[in-house]
């Protein structure tokens, strides 16, 4: 009888060796035997030798398939050898980093009064160049509860977005990240985490066109601002130790820099 797929698994077939085809065979031969002992077609001693000789696997390589079927139903999956690094053969998925709870924001309209409070402090105002990300790396503190940030930007909007990276602490200090794009952010993460995961797609102008990896929490995507008209306010509470990643975003803009302000706390 030809394989049947079980409604509870994908089927996926690879090219079968003809090693593969024999052990299709034998597995087919045994399941007839089976079906024949049931009928009182075939002696039950001889039957339960085929069913024994058909729990021993073959060592299995590269092309090779693996059949497996269901206690159940008795439908059988045929599955590739080649899929057991895919987690399809009893290895543990990878598991995703658990959902953010949403951040608390809100928007206050002194936009001058903060920009000439800030442009007096010290690493709190940057220009981001037309096509850059910056992304300022918060980490918690252990003295700490939440994450705060207040921005706000001279004539023009900009693409704005809080995420988590659950990865422990080793120093309180805020980084700056600066990048020509957020593909180049994709390239650099890369390097350091292998599992992908799509961020969900903000407006169709916003900034991020980042794949952020799994083991980052989206807080809040990246969106487009009107950082120029109010300033920007927003919070946070810990979910846990890691590194908050709260990006700037003007890799839709062609043309202009943005000059920001913000205060982080």
């Amino acid at each position: 009888p030809e394989p049947r797929s079980s409604p509870n698994r994908p089927q996926m077939v690879s090219p079968v060796s003809k090693d593969a085809t024999e052990d299709l065979r034998k597995a087919a031969g045994a399941l007839e035997a089976q079906a024949l002992v049931k009928q009182d077609l075939l002696p039950a001693d001889q039957a339960q030798v085929l069913n024994e000789m058909a729990k021993y696997q073959v060592p299995q390589r590269s092309g090779d398939i693996v059949m497996i079927q269901s206690e159940h139903t008795g439908a059988i999956d045929v599955l590739s050898a080649d899929l057991e690094s895919a987690d399809l053969l009893g290895d543990h998925r990878k598991v995703s980093p658990p959902l953010m709870a949403p951040p608390c924001i809100w928007t206050f309209a002194k936009v001058k009064e903060f920009k000439s409070k800030l442009g007096k402090e010290k690493n709190s105002r940057l220009v981001v160049k037309r096509g850059e990300v910056v992304t300022i790396r918060v980490p918690t503190h252990p003295e700490g509860k939440r994450v705060c940030w207040e921005f706000a930007t001279d004539d023009y909007d900009i693409g704005f977005g809080v995420y988590f990276d659950w990865t422990p602490v080793t120093s309180t200090d805020i980084t700056v990240q600066v990048s020509d794009s957020s593909d180049d952010e994709d390239e650099e993460e890369e390097e350091e985490e292998e599992i992908e995961e799509p961020v969900p797609a903000g407006d169709v102008e916003r900034g991020s066109r980042s794949s952020l990896r799994g083991r980052y929490g989206e807080v809040m995507p990246v969106y487009r601002r009107d950082s120029h008209r109010d300033v920007q306010a927003g919070s946070h509470d810990y979910p846990g130790e890691g590194i908050y990643l709260l990006k700037f975003d003007n890799s839709y803009s062609l043309l202009r820099n943005k000059t920001l302000y913000f205060h982080i706390y």
